[in-house]
């Protein structure tokens, strides 16, 4: 087990549940992980699986018609152990944590920025929130920041609206913003979406070195495993709305044990190989949240299941840093040897 001191923040048993047109969807149905300082957790998993939704939950960024009905969500800040999940979501609390302890980049910068308001005046708002600079210092900070995600002549642009900066430069202000006040926790939701892969190396490289000199715990959320392998100190993967295996990034990426993990990994083409190579999609598709298999939620798609399938398994610690939730685990544990 980690050590305590070494967690920057815990999350037990949670359930967070959608309520529609007389409907629940259990988007979030019981997860379990902890984000350790100085490292990095990489959650992935296909769209809907509840990623951005556990995200959300963190930082009591929920719809209206949606709450927490189980777990606990414990934010190991200086002063002491603070229970998310029991805060008001607009209380003064939650808002003192949010932007400036736990931090957190929005998928799409094009709707996380205000249009009507200057880039420089949306990164200073947090600033001007969170810490004790005046006016001058603001903008001189902003303009910093500015200039340490790569963008040029940050004197000009940081009076510049949202409209006149590229997506990548979008995205950029968005970093900038999170880690305006060096959180000690920051949530990245899929960050580099849209963006070309020279930014997205260079994005990549300013959250590392945000890890490496201020010892801040990265959750990313993401679909790219290339990204994982490179990046990752710990995975968690995700299927509707559980955790289905986790571990050390070597543990997961080189023995996969629960079938939609292999199955996640032998979609992807190999670098190296050629055409030749043999990728495999995942058949079928995501069930209806509404409509949710009795069992194992992967069992309709998969080649491995079986009767047993048909009731959800546990979750299993099998050694101090792996769990899955898998009833066939062990035969694939000993399959990769």
């Amino acid at each position: 087990m980690q050590a305590a001191h070494d967690i920057a923040l815990s999350v037990k048993d949670l359930k967070t549940y959608f309520y529609t047109n007389n409907r629940c969807n259990k988007a979030i149905n019981g997860v379990s992980f902890d984000i350790r300082k100085g490292k990095t957790l990489c959650v992935v998993g296909e769209s809907g699986c509840g990623k951005s939704v556990t995200a959300s939950t963190i930082m009591q960024l929920l719809p209206t018609l949606s709450r927490i009905e189980q777990g606990t969500i414990t934010y190991h800040s200086d002063h002491g152990a603070v229970e998310i999940e029991k805060l008001e979501r607009d209380g003064p609390q939650m808002r003192a944590i949010r932007g400036s302890e736990i931090a957190m980049i929005f998928q799409d910068p094009m709707t996380a920025l205000n249009p009507v308001y200057t880039i420089g005046f949306q990164i200073g708002e947090s600033l001007k929130y969170h810490t004790d600079l005046n006016a001058k210092e603001i903008r001189e900070k902003t303009i910093d920041l500015l200039r340490d995600m790569g963008i040029s002549l940050p004197e000009m642009r940081v009076d510049d609206y949202p409209h006149a900066f590229s997506g990548g430069m979008r995205q950029r202000a968005m970093i900038a913003m999170a880690m305006s006040c060096n959180p000690k926790i920051l949530i990245a939701d899929e960050p580099t979406t849209a963006l070309d892969v020279t930014i997205q190396s260079q994005i990549f490289e300013l959250m590392e070195k945000l890890k490496n000199e201020h010892e801040t715990a990265i959750m990313l959320i993401t679909h790219d495993m290339g990204v994982v392998a490179e990046l990752a100190d710990d995975v968690a993967v995700m299927y509707m709305g559980n955790i289905v295996e986790a571990g050390t990034v070597d543990q997961v990426l080189r023995n996969p044990v629960h079938p939609y993990t292999r199955a996640l990994l032998e979609s992807i083409p190999v670098l190296g190989r050629g055409r030749d190579q043999d990728i495999q999609p995942i058949a079928g598709s995501t069930p209806d949240p509404y409509d949710r298999p009795n069992g194992c939620q992967f069992e309709p798609r998969c080649k491995y299941r079986q009767d047993v399938c048909d009731v959800m398994p546990n979750e299993v610690n099998f050694n101090e840093t792996r769990r899955v939730m898998c009833w066939r685990y062990e035969e694939f544990l000993s399959d990769a040897g």
